[in-house]
């Protein structure tokens, strides 16, 4: 095996292969995304990049992904092969891996120190708005899974910030599957600023000699009598809703055919009658959420099982018979047939779907066969991937989950430490069968799997590609996919196919011809000063705009992005109350919409902004959309008695913007003229006061980081502002809520002489 040579690569240690040098050179000259099928290596293409970039430039490598499992599993691959310093060593304080468990100040340092840094996007995107250290020294940023970046996802904020702000910027995108639709390939290559798509498929001759095969079967599967008649059941409940919404004018599908799209468009219609105020709308936007949810039923009967259905039908019964469940679910758990259904489900005692079955007899002959296979079963709903573990550990074969972060309902999801201890454990062979949904799809690296499962078919070209690549890596590799007869499944099988071939199809004809120039995403429009160029640096970029304290739970908003393209000096920080404050005097409360009037039905929208009210002398509300008279089905004149409250009643300023965009325009003029009033402005704004006491609580909130909150606080224990202000600070500090720098700053004030 010829192997390369390089003065950064770790000799006699990486495979020589032509096409990877081939590619790794085009991406020298410029922006490149490379297409390159799932276990053929390209890791190793970035690998050859980075070294080159590094060897020849003196800043740093910036390698993103879109998991900390493929972070942790990049950062071990270019540990194992690249060397950074003169002895032919890797240095440890040469590489870092950053995730949002890194304390900021910590990851601030090791960026300093570090040459080449392994993260998510989202928190290197979180850094550079907080100005905690500069894209401007990174030689080389490498996006994996580029296929992602569309929207508003950290990809496309990070490519732009590095392209404006890098003294020699270079982009290296990769992606196994970048999807069938050609204009949302060309969207991903406008966002990312690529220049040239440089792709190989399987069947190129410089590509043969390292695949390995892989088998495709697709196993029929049949339904048992009592799922057909669950279905029949359900479709019986769906025509009923749909013949409901027929009487009241709307244009309905068949039972037989309510497709996604189908009920799409009969929200659509139902939307525009709400608009003109048709009071008929309300009750048909509640029978589609019906219809909804009986298609999903459906559709668990279909692919998944009997006891996905019955865990999902509890579900509907416990939020049907909640003071806070919907209308659509308080009517269905009253309706006779639905009420049959789940009782006969209740009465299943096993598994009823063969899918289950054949699945754990798959796995079982695998292992029987090949004692040290590694599989991997994928399903879409974590109560499959449950139930299937239960079933297969049952049969005496370990096998674990392999779930995403977030607890649904009671089920605790795995926190991204436990998914990359599980990963290292499958690949030592402590167990060796891993039930995943979609979070196992990208860039699982474990070269010994040889079979995959796939539980259901699934529509998308490009999570078929990624779920088909987690096998035959190293060797041959079997994939094996259960279609339910007469489902979605079938569907499902043939619509991925036919997006696989179009998306080969479409790659090579951009790999063959130049790209088009193509706008990044559509910008706001501009506001005055500033902008930055490759000649402002960052640190002078990010001081010249307004300051904009941020609560860090909104730093994944398009809101803040548009503030840091405007300029705005943005502090991170948990505000107790707002998302944003400016200055001392104003914070802002943002709500969308719908947000907005599910506040108002489901939580303590008033409590809410009370305490907002009560915290500063100018509090604002924005509400972004517009939309709050027909986003939900709640009488107009609730709304106004709402609006009314909230700004003559609790002293709140209104705000409405249109979008994202238009939010974070108002908060940047709001800033601006913060600032510029700073120096003039009255100490405390002119408002008259009903006791004296409001007047006590009102002084004494004006000291730095006390609030009227901790004034109350504070005014209640010593009894007047005179103790307050004669308290020293060990006697301060006993007041809860109030810290050790608050009571310092208050007592070193009210003691300084004035000047």
């Amino acid at each position: 095996m010829k192997c390369i040579s390089h003065p950064l690569i770790r000799p006699e240690s990486l495979e020589e292969r032509r096409y990877q040098l081939s590619i790794a050179l085009r991406a020298l000259d410029g922006n490149t995304m490379v297409v390159l099928p799932t276990g053929l290596g390209k890791t190793a293409v970035a690998l050859l990049v980075a070294a080159s970039r590094l060897y020849s430039h003196s800043g740093r490598v910036l390698m993103l992904a879109p998991t900390k499992p493929l972070v942790e599993q990049h950062y071990r691959f270019f540990r194992k092969f690249l060397l950074t310093n003169d002895r032919g060593e890797p240095e440890d304080s040469d590489f870092a891996m950053f995730t949002g468990e890194t304390p900021p100040a910590e990851r601030a340092a090791a960026w300093e120190r570090c040459r080449i840094c392994f993260a998510t996007p989202q928190v290197i995107k979180n850094d550079c708005i907080a100005g905690r250290y500069s894209l401007g020294e990174v030689s080389l940023l490498v996006v994996d899974e580029c296929h992602r970046a569309v929207g508003h996802y950290a990809y496309v904020f990070l490519a732009n910030h590095y392209a404006t702000t890098a003294t020699d910027p270079l982009l290296l995108a990769m992606t196994a599957s970048p999807g069938g639709d050609t204009a949302k390939v060309q969207e991903v290559c406008g966002n990312l600023g690529i220049d040239a798509v440089e792709s190989r498929t399987e069947s190129d001759e410089d590509v043969r000699p390292y695949i390995h095969e892989r088998d495709v079967q697709y196993i029929d599967v049949h339904l048992p009598d009592e799922l057909k008649e669950a279905i029949a059941d359900l479709r019986t409940l769906v025509e009923s809703r749909l013949k409901k919404l027929a009487e009241v004018g709307f244009h309905v599908p068949k039972p037989q055919n309510l497709s996604m799209r189908a009920l799409n468009q009969l929200n659509a219609a139902i939307q525009e009658r709400i608009r003109s105020r048709d009071q008929a709308a309300f009750m048909a936007a509640s029978l589609h959420a019906e219809c909804m949810k009986l298609r999903h039923a459906i559709s668990l009967t279909e692919t998944q099982g009997s006891v996905a259905l019955r865990l999902y039908l509890d579900r509907l019964g416990a939020e049907g018979r909640s003071t806070t469940g919907s209308k659509a679910a308080k009517r269905l758990v009253n309706d006779a047939t639905f009420l049959s259904l789940v009782k006969r489900s209740r009465e299943w005692t096993e598994e009823l779907h063969p899918k289950v079955a054949i699945t754990r007899e798959l796995v079982r002959t695998q292992l029987e066969a090949y004692p040290e296979s590694r599989i991997i079963v994928f399903a879409t709903y974590r109560d499959t991937v449950q139930n299937l573990v239960n079933t297969i550990t049952a049969g005496g074969i370990d096998c674990e989950r392999f779930v995403g972060q977030a607890t649904k309902d009671a089920e605790k999801g795995l926190s991204q430490k436990k998914q990359i201890e599980a990963l290292a454990r499958f690949r030592a062979g402590e167990f060796k069968v891993l039930i995943a949904t979609s979070v196992g799809e990208e860039g699982l690296d474990v070269p010994s799997t040889d079979m995959v499962i796939f539980y259901e078919a699934v529509p998308s070209e490009i999570r078929s590609i990624q779920r088909k690549g987690r096998t035959g890596r190293s060797g041959a590799g079997k994939i094996v996919v259960l279609v339910a007869k007469g489902t979605s499944d079938e569907a499902f099988r043939y619509v991925s196919q036919s997006r696989e071939k179009a998306m080969v199809s479409g790659i090579r004809n951009m790999s063959a011809s130049p790209l088009p120039s193509l706008p990044t995403q559509d910008q706001a429009e501009p506001l005055p000063p500033p902008s930055a160029t490759k000649q402002t640096s960052f640190t002078e970029f990010i001081a010249t705009g307004p300051a904009i304290t941020v609560d860090d739970r909104e730093m994944s908003s398009r809101v803040v992005e548009r503030l840091h393209e405007l300029g705005a000096s943005i502090d991170l920080s948990r505000l107790e109350q707002g998302d944003y404050a400016i200055g001392d005097r104003i914070l802002v409360e943002r709500k969308t919409d719908r947000d907005f009037v599910d506040t108002l039905v489901e939580r303590d929208l008033f409590g809410q902004i009370k305490a907002l009210a009560e915290a500063v002398p100018r509090p604002i509300l924005i509400v972004e959309g517009g939309d709050i008279y027909t986003v939900r089905n709640i009488h107009p004149n609730a709304i106004r008695g709402t609006l009314v409250a909230i700004t003559v009643g609790l002293g709140v300023t209104l705000l409405f913007s249109r979008d994202a965009d238009d939010t974070a325009n108002l908060l940047y003029v709001l800033a601006q003229r913060e600032e510029g009033e700073r120096g003039e402005r009255k100490m405390h704004p002119r408002k008259s006061y009903r006791s004296r006491r409001e007047e006590q609580e009102y002084v004494l909130a004006s000291f730095p980081n006390i609030g009227l909150k901790h004034a109350r606080l504070l005014l209640e224990h010593f009894g007047s502002l005179k103790a307050v202000i004669e308290a020293d600070i060990a006697e301060l500090v006993a007041v809860q809520g109030i810290g050790e720098k608050t009571a310092e700053a208050l007592w070193d004030l009210s003691r300084r002489p004035y000047q």
